[in-house]
This record gives C-alpha cells, sequence and structure tokens, in this order.
C-alpha cells in the first residue's frame, strides 16, 4: 500500500482532530459546537482518493443550481446524500451516492474510515464523512441532472496554504456573511460544512510521509 494512503488509514484510526479542525474553517456566526436534534435527516459523503499527474487526487462536485428547493444548489461538495433505509449503514450511504453522482462503483472504492459527524442547520443534516482510494484514475460519468462538474483536485493545492482564502458569502438576497474562510480550487470557492470536512482531513493528512504515489 501507498505509503501515503497508509499513513491516512493509520491517522483514521486513531483520535481525530473533530470540532476543533472543523470550526477553523466555519463562517464567523457559526459555534463551535452545534449538536443535532433528534429529527436530522442522516446523510453519508465520501472523500475519495485517486491518482493522477504522479499525485493524490481529491474528488470534488459542483452541484447543478437549478434545484430551488436545495439549500446547497451550485455549491462544490463531496459525492454523497441522504441514507436511505436499504443501506444498512451509512458507509454504503455515501458509496452508492458517489456511484449515482460520478459514476464509481461501491466495489471499486477501497475504504479507510470515518472522519468527524458535522450538523448542518441550514438543511438539517447530520452528515457522516468517509475517506476512501481508488489504485487507478476513474472515468467518472456525473449525473448531470444532480451534478455539473466534477472537479479533480491535487491534495497538495488543498495543502498550500495560499488557498486558504477568505470572502463574503452572499447566502440570500438579504443576508451577506462577511470574512468567511474557503479554499480556492481552481477560481471556485469551497466552503461550509465541505470546507470544515476538508479541514479535518488535512490536520489528519499531516505529518505524514513525502511520498504521495
Amino acid at each position: 500500500m501507498d505509503a501515503f494512503i497508509q499513513h491516512l488509514q493509520t491517522r483514521l484510526k486513531g483520535p481525530l482532530p473533530g470540532t476543533d479542525a472543523h470550526h477553523r474553517m466555519a463562517h464567523p456566526f457559526r459555534p463551535t459546537v452545534i449538536p443535532a436534534p433528534g429529527g436530522a435527516s442522516l446523510a453519508g459523503v465520501l472523500a475519495l482518493f485517486f491518482p493522477k499527474n504522479q499525485a493524490w487526487q481529491l474528488a470534488l462536485i459542483e452541484r447543478v443550481s437549478t434545484h430551488s428547493a436545495d439549500r446547497h444548489s451550485g455549491q462544490i461538495g463531496f459525492p454523497g446524500g441522504k441514507y436511505e433505509a436499504g443501506d444498512g449503514i451509512l458507509m454504503n450511504t455515501a458509496l452508492r451516492e458517489t456511484h449515482e453522482e460520478v459514476g464509481v462503483a461501491p466495489k471499486e472504492v477501497n475504504m479507510l474510515g470515518a472522519l468527524t459527524e458535522i450538523y448542518i442547520p441550514v438543511s438539517n443534516f447530520l452528515v457522516h464523512p468517509f475517506v476512501g482510494w481508488m489504485d487507478y484514475a476513474p472515468a467518472f460519468q456525473p449525473q448531470w441532472s444532480e451534478v455539473q462538474s466534477v472537479l479533480e483536485v491535487p491534495f497538495s493545492v488543498l495543502e498550500d496554504p495560499d488557498t486558504l482564502q477568505t470572502t463574503d458569502i452572499q447566502v440570500t438576497n438579504n443576508l451577506t456573511i462577511k470574512e468567511v474562510p474557503y479554499f480556492n480550487v481552481s477560481d471556485k470557492v469551497v466552503w461550509g460544512a465541505t470546507a470544515m470536512i476538508l479541514s479535518e482531513l488535512l490536520e489528519v493528512a499531516s505529518r505524514r510521509p513525502q511520498e504521495h504515489t
């Protein structure tokens, strides 16, 4: 197994950075800890690593912006979605949704572990992030009704301090949040829960072997 992947697997088995890592990428008005209410919907998402151009890449998706009822419409996120009873466990939710949204079959993904769950008040979802990898670069097949594009992001780009920036985010016609931290990925704004999950993933991946592939 590649040294970087083995390092991730080892770190994911130990204590996780959790909400401290999340809060570093939270908007200024989000409390450090937000307990999920009992009626929160469950979701699973997948941070999928794969090798390309002699470096580890991470798959993100740009969601379509035509669904007016979707509070995450048009945003950058991980493949994933809402838990269904037939999934059994939330890891299967992440794998099923990844298959539906970007065409990667569950059997092709090697699972490494889970990150810390995160509650998203605006959509009332308790999101469970999982980490997996493939030993080849997949030919992504986006579900065009849900996914506008698939972003293949070199993990080294996310680790670059210059990628971490702040901006003002207009969330509704009447509300703009000032000085929101985000990752600038190909001039796209990766913020909110996705950025918070990435913050924990980056900390988990820190202090690792230098080789990536």
